[in-house]
């Protein structure tokens, strides 16, 4: 798939938005990807996330695991994609952990499935997860890669689309003084 191609199915299921957004962060942007509006679409969700199990083809992954719960379609729908089972970690006491009966036995190769990263925070504590019970990370695969390349790991990265958007300091955003009304999209 190109970029064009992953844009495309983005813009049609309406999650990359067009506005003045407020983030998490407190800057504000002219653009908003809410993966969730992606994922609530199953054949699109499949497409995309069968491109990124692709780039995963021949690891010999047995696992996904994804963080709960932006993680959990991507993670079901890449592991589907190569032929895998999918589990998730759950937060508690403010620490991801495994629940629900799902194991990681020592030496199982593991793939990390998230749908967006921005500073990668989720995604290394699943990875630590993963390591602290035996598993080995194989990679890390998410549909949005909006960290504008601050994101490390020490695992191979793949992302469908890195997505660059820009961002203002509220004092000079040309949204604000263009007295453009403001959204605030975050998980809700």
């Amino acid at each position: 798939m190109t970029e064009q191609e992953i844009i495309g199915i983005l813009e049609d299921s309406g999650a990359l938005l067009t506005g003045h957004f407020q983030l998490r962060s407190g800057l504000h942007s002219n653009r908003f990807f809410q993966a969730a509006l992606l994922l609530q679409y199953p054949d699109k969700a499949e497409t995309v996330c069968r491109f990124l199990a692709e780039q995963f083809k021949g690891q010999r992954i047995e696992t996904v695991i994804s963080p709960a719960v932006g993680g959990l379609i991507v993670g079901q729908e890449v592991a589907r994609a190569l032929g895998v089972r999918a589990i998730f970690a759950d937060k508690e006491d403010g620490h991801l952990v495994l629940k629900r009966g799902f194991t990681v036995r020592p030496g199982e190769k593991v793939l990390v499935a998230e749908d967006v990263v921005t500073k990668g925070g989720r995604v290394q504590e699943t990875i630590d997860l993963v390591r602290a019970l035996g598993g080995d990370v194989a990679g890390i695969a998410v549909i949005v890669d909006r960290s504008g390349g601050d994101a490390k790991f020490d695992v191979p990265f793949r992302s469908a689309l890195k997505l660059s958007l820009p961002t203002f300091d509220p004092a000079e955003c040309p949204l604000c003084k263009e007295h453009t009304p403001i959204d605030r999209p975050g998980s809700k």
